[in-house]
């Protein structure tokens, strides 16, 4: 095996390592002994991959984003063409399946915000360019946002614990703001104008 093969394969372990840590015990339990512990990787090896703190959440994210966006290419494989609006749909079974994963990446958000909120920058400039690709295909764009904030409402009162819903609600929910045929904006006729006296 080669070192930048192994150097991955360390890489991988740590930030698995690190959510691990985020999942148990919070932003403040995530430092390099207790990372190195975590992971089996020496202090020294840890540096050398993320040099700093900074360095590990910057990672944390970007393992989150290259998941999110492996999510949406498949979702887009599979579903994308039978949707009207599949840029909504793929960002609504992102919010869903963040709700599965074992390492919650509102555990990486929140930790990134407690330790910089400059971290989640490069977040808006990506969020930015979901909305435009909403408004882009959206026939009521208002109907559109109202599905995607939902989406990301139940997800994020799930992973944070606040949520009284079960899995079945909670996937009901979910399953309803996917169907398209359900969000149709209601034809209103036209209003008659009244005939005057003459």
């Amino acid at each position: 095996m080669d070192n930048q093969t192994r150097s991955e394969m360390s890489r991988r372990r740590a930030i698995e390592a690190a959510f691990t840590i985020l999942t148990r015990e919070g932003v403040g339990g995530l430092t390099f002994d207790s990372l190195a512990r975590e992971s089996g990787i020496s202090k020294g090896g840890l540096l050398h991959q993320f040099r700093t703190k900074h360095g590990v959440l910057c990672a944390l994210l970007e393992h989150q984003r290259q998941q999110f966006e492996h999510i949406a290419r498949d979702y887009m494989a599979k579903e994308g063409a039978s949707k009207a609006e599949p840029n909504l749909a793929a960002q609504i079974a992102i919010y869903r399946e963040s709700v599965n994963q074992p390492h919650s990446v509102a555990r990486a958000i929140l930790a990134a915000i407690v330790e910089n909120p400059t971290l989640l920058d490069d977040m808006k400039t990506s969020d930015a360019a979901k909305m435009k690709a909403l408004q882009d295909e959206a026939t009521d764009l208002d109907l559109s946002l109202l599905r995607y904030f939902a989406a990301s409402g139940l997800a994020f009162h799930s992973l944070l614990g606040l949520s009284p819903l079960g899995d079945s609600d909670r996937n009901r929910l979910f399953d309803r703001l996917l169907d398209e045929e359900s969000w149709q904006a209601q034809k209103v006729p036209p209003k008659r104008r009244k005939r005057s006296a003459g």
